[in-house]
């Protein structure tokens, strides 16, 4: 093993470097990771940006990047299930107590959760990275390391449709075709959606909406009103959709939103905005509009690895930048520019990509 272990660390806000860490050891339960790929959430640019998000700051120097995939190259005394030479899929959020909410199989509601590239938690756009190996699941020879790396916000797709219940013949409206918008339009159609209608400001990111199976393309303009977009969707859908999944966080996204569902559907909040935020409550009140949130995911990587491996969904077209990890400043501008869908950063000096 080389000594070489570069990494993308955050000191404060607006300071990101690229600077050398030692090579970890792993635990008894964990397994080294020589990382491969890994993608950039607007999360990471928050970070970069503001030094924190939200009342989690950057106290002391953290790597960046969750979204990840690699190859193990040692496991710990304690692992079992993974050896050397394993390609792997990293789940970021890993519970640390037995508690209530890990014993219900609702783990990423706990509130003993470390999450990698989470302040104070060290992150994965490194060389080398270890972590709790029964949160590192094998990637079958079809599957890429940029697709493992991709299923992390899959998963946010997979779970933001199970907490809608998407079914067989639903219509479904997606609000917003940045990542996570892309990739719950895939899921959704995987799950029998019948007709997805998804809006955004950029027609760039419609037109990839539309390449990857959307049935309706809703472009929105920052003035328009929630109520009149809302009778839009129903004019294109010949109907108001059962299900409304909003991935953007924009307080007129989600008022349009509840507006738009069809009465005794569910309403699905994914985005992260406003820590306070004006909606129409009374009018989902009094029509029955259940209004639900997500946390991550949980439970998601066997299912989103399966979708990947069985073609069921293609994530492919979503990479349309990968930079080498010495470049990680360019990959974090052309994220922050809103250049693209996904930017992947390629860790590994090698390329051992099937």
């Amino acid at each position: 093993m080389d000594s070489d272990n570069l990494a993308a660390v955050l000191h404060s806000k607006g300071d990101l470097r690229l600077e050398q860490r030692p090579i970890p050891e792993p635990a008894p339960d964990e397994v080294l990771v020589r990382m491969h790929s890994v993608g950039i959430c607007g999360s990471d640019v928050h970070y970069w940006l503001n030094g924190g998000i939200g009342d989690t700051v950057v106290k002391k120097p953290m790597v960046l990047g969750h979204e990840s995939a690699g190859c193990v190259v040692k496991v710990g005394s304690g692992v079992t299930h993974l050896k050397p030479g394993d390609r792997v899929a990293v789940e970021p959020g890993v519970p640390q107590v037995m508690d209530d909410f890990v014993k219900s199989g609702r783990y990423n509601l706990s509130p003993n959760l470390f999450i990698c590239g989470k302040a104070p938690n060290d992150g994965s756009i490194c060389r080398y990275y270890t972590h709790k190996a029964s949160f590192c699941y094998r990637l079958p020879d079809n599957v890429s390391f940029e697709e493992g790396a991709l299923i992390e916000p899959l998963s946010v797709g997979i779970h933001a449709c199970r907490r809608a219940g998407v079914t067989v013949g639903n219509s479904v409206l997606i609000c917003g075709a940045g990542s996570i918008g892309l990739l719950t339009l895939l899921v959704a159609k995987a799950m029998g959606a019948s007709q997805v209608i998804i809006s955004d400001l950029s027609a760039d990111r419609l037109t990839k909406a539309k390449e990857l199976g959307a049935d309706c393309l809703l472009a929105v303009k920052r003035e328009d009103v929630p109520e009149e977009l809302a009778r839009r969707v129903e004019g294109m859908l010949g109907g108001m959709p059962h299900i409304s999944i909003e991935c953007t966080g924009a307080e007129s996204s989600i008022q349009t939103a509840i507006y738009a569902t069809l009465s005794g559907g569910v309403v699905v909040l994914v985005g992260l905005g406003a820590k306070m935020t004006t909606v129409p409550l009374l009018n989902a009140v009094v029509r029955e509009v259940d209004i639900r949130g997500v946390s991550r995911y949980c439970n998601t990587w066997p299912l989103a690895i399966s979708m990947v491996a069985s073609k069921q969904v293609n994530v492919k077209p979503l990479v349309t930048h990968i930079y080498p990890l010495e470049e990680a400043m360019q990959a974090f501008e052309t994220t922050r520019q809103g250049h693209g869908v996904k930017v992947m950063i390629k860790c590994d000096k090698s390329d051992q990509n099937p």
